[in-house]
């Protein structure tokens, strides 16, 4: 359950980010990149591992 829950929080957050590169909404970038970063730095630590882009690692 706790893998799933941090698969669909990624997923909505990689929407999110698409939405805001779309509007042009700099801040919201910056704020949805660092979303997908510490996402991806739980389910490192837990263990959990989600498929990912290498850049996501570094937003």
């Amino acid at each position: 359950m706790f893998e799933d829950e941090l698969r669909e929080q990624l997923t909505l957050a990689r929407l999110a980010l698409a939405r805001a590169r779309e509007a042009g909404d700099d801040d919201g970038v910056d704020a949805y990149r660092g979303r997908i970063r510490g996402l991806l730095r739980i389910a490192a630590h837990h263990g959990v591992d989600l498929p990912h882009e290498p850049e996501e690692e570094t937003y």
